[in-house]
């Protein structure tokens, strides 16, 4: 009987033990989603950018990619920010850590703008 009992807690134990790592596993698996949701993506098509203005929360990252077969960039008015040229297919990325409004062109093509607001 107390073999029997012993066994039985054993297992228990085990049980749990799986449990809890299948549920750190999928918690492990919901930050890596919410992480990537923290990514926001904004294409460089035709001379604009798409879309125009983006509302993202604090600590988001914007990637900007150029679909364009002209280079193009991407500077903040403020110059917090500001991309290498970018050629076809080349992106750039920026993580803002601060609230605010942040309206950007393209240097290069100055009717080119957008606004990314940081809430």
């Amino acid at each position: 009987m107390k073999r029997t009992c012993w066994s039985l807690g054993i297992a228990a134990i085990a049980i749990l033990i799986a449990m809890a790592a299948g549920r750190s596993r999928s918690f492990g698996f919901a930050a890596a989603q919410e992480k990537a949701a923290a990514e926001t993506a904004v294409k460089i098509d035709n001379f604009t950018f798409s879309p125009v203005t983006v509302t993202v929360p604090v600590g988001s990252t914007v990637r900007w990619t150029n679909h364009d077969d002209i280079p193009h960039n991407v500077i903040s008015d403020d110059e917090s920010f500001k991309s290498k040229t970018l050629g076809t297919d080349q992106n750039f990325s920026y993580t803002f850590t601060k609230a605010g409004t942040y309206s950007y062109s393209c240097s290069i093509h100055p009717r080119m703008k957008g606004k990314i607001v940081v809430q």
